[in-house]
């Protein structure tokens, strides 16, 4: 399932098919640790409940949330495609491509996570001006057009905005970081990415089963 969107609609629309779905359980996943850190408190603020994975967490506090994920204490995992590589996690409902990955392979790892040992799962993918050009490798590595729902206006949430609290708390959690890192500058905006963008692929039906 693919929607057409502007950037800043995104969130409103994620929060929207949040409320219609009520996924059991579901993983989100974004190209970038600031946008995933600023979408996972603004999740909280709209009451829900989430963990943030990045490439930098901490092994013992990944493995926290890798616990809690399993177990149904958390029910919502957000994460850049480097922090879930090699998460095994079952029963994951619905997979939310935030943003769409700038590697074909990638797109396949991410919604290869629903769907599993033959259930049933759902793959919602945005694609937002920033991140629309990876959308033909991504259709032609699955070899497969990604079906496209219209954006209904009615999904598009009223978004709560973070407290002061909760932000100053998040800048407080990147001083910190900056601090362990040696004061290293952090990356910005940079994707998160192990590969690099838009390789050539080998020919094959990469395409999982499962709602995509």
């Amino acid at each position: 399932i693919l929607y057409h969107t502007a950037r800043h609609e995104k969130t409103p629309l994620l929060i929207g098919l949040l409320n219609r779905d009520k996924p059991a359980r579901s993983m989100i996943f974004l190209n970038t640790k600031r946008d995933l850190e600023r979408l996972s408190v603004v999740l909280e603020a709209n009451g829900y409940p989430n963990a943030a994975l990045s490439g930098d967490i901490p092994q013992k506090k990944r493995e926290k949330i890798i616990k809690d994920f399993q177990s149904g204490a958390v029910n919502i995992v957000v994460a850049t495609d480097v922090a879930a590589r090699g998460l095994h996690i079952p029963d994951v409902t619905h997979v939310f491509n935030y943003d769409l990955p700038q590697v074909a392979e990638d797109y396949v790892h991410r919604i290869g996570r629903t769907a599993r040992a033959g259930a049933s799962g759902t793959a919602i993918s945005f694609a937002c001006e920033e991140y629309v050009y990876s959308l033909p490798e991504i259709e032609h590595y699955i070899h497969n057009k990604l079906p496209v729902f219209p954006l209904d206006e009615e999904l598009l949430a009223d978004v709560i905005p973070p407290s002061e609290e909760a932000l100053r708390a998040l800048s407080e959690q990147k001083a910190e970081r900056l601090a362990r890192n040696g004061n290293r500058q952090p990356r910005g905006n940079k994707p998160e990415s192990h590969r690099r963008r838009n390789p050539r692929h080998k020919s094959g039906n990469h395409e999982p089963n499962g709602n995509h």
